[in-house]
């Protein structure tokens, strides 16, 4: 019952309401942002939703467009400003996903949205995180986040597949807060110690390959 109909109802009415409270500090963040890292204010991502299904994820910017003297785009890291860094490490930069949340892109709690890329990296039983709508947090988020591998990410998030309750949605939203009070385990794109998937299951096959 909850799964089925229950989730989305409180999703739709939560995220009303989140974006109402809030639309001060989306409109505060959204002045800064033009400010500071230039137009567009929105991150626009193709990103695969429910069934992989394709929808567009929406969240603040937090790069510049600076480009080097042939016109290309700098590395992440030199567009990545501490105005940037301090978007993503409060996670004030995922704000605009209430907006997919509302629309039906996305759920408050489930797997998070990946790269399209990465869809036929994915092995069969991986495929079922796409069961579900992505969340804006999710179980694996709160158990290590980039702290923990691909694998045990995937693990966790199929694990909440398996059984989504009211109980368990509630326990990892607030586990979700008190993590990004604390900026625990936040990703910056950019960091070298973050593995895109698609590379890392390349060089799993190629090492297979090897052997």
């Amino acid at each position: 019952m909850y799964r089925k109909y229950i989730k989305r109802i409180l999703d739709f009415v939560l995220s009303l309401i989140a974006i109402i409270v809030l639309s001060p500090v989306l409109l505060i963040e959204g002045i800064l942002v033009r400010i500071k890292l230039g137009s567009p204010i929105i991150f626009k991502q193709e990103r695969p939703g429910k069934n992989e299904k394709i929808f567009t994820l929406y969240k603040f910017r937090t790069m510049t467009d600076k480009k080097d003297e042939e016109g290309k785009l700098l590395p992440d890291e030199e567009r990545l400003t501490k105005f940037g860094k301090m978007l993503r490490s409060t996670s004030l930069d995922e704000l605009p996903e209430l907006v997919n949340i509302l629309k039906g892109d996305m759920s408050i709690v489930g797997p998070r949205p990946l790269r399209v890329r990465y869809l036929p990296y994915y092995t069969e039983e991986e495929k079922h995180r796409h069961d579900v709508r992505p969340g804006l947090t999710g179980l694996a988020q709160v158990n290590g986040r980039n702290a923990i591998s691909w694998e045990d990410k995937f693990k966790y998030d199929l694990q909440y597949v398996k059984n989504i309750t009211l109980k368990n949605d509630t326990l990892i939203i607030l586990k979700t807060i008190k993590k990004v009070i604390k900026k625990q385990n936040i990703e910056l794109e950019g960091n070298e110690e973050i593995t895109d998937f698609d590379k890392h299951r390349r060089a799993q096959l190629d090492t297979i390959i090897k052997n």
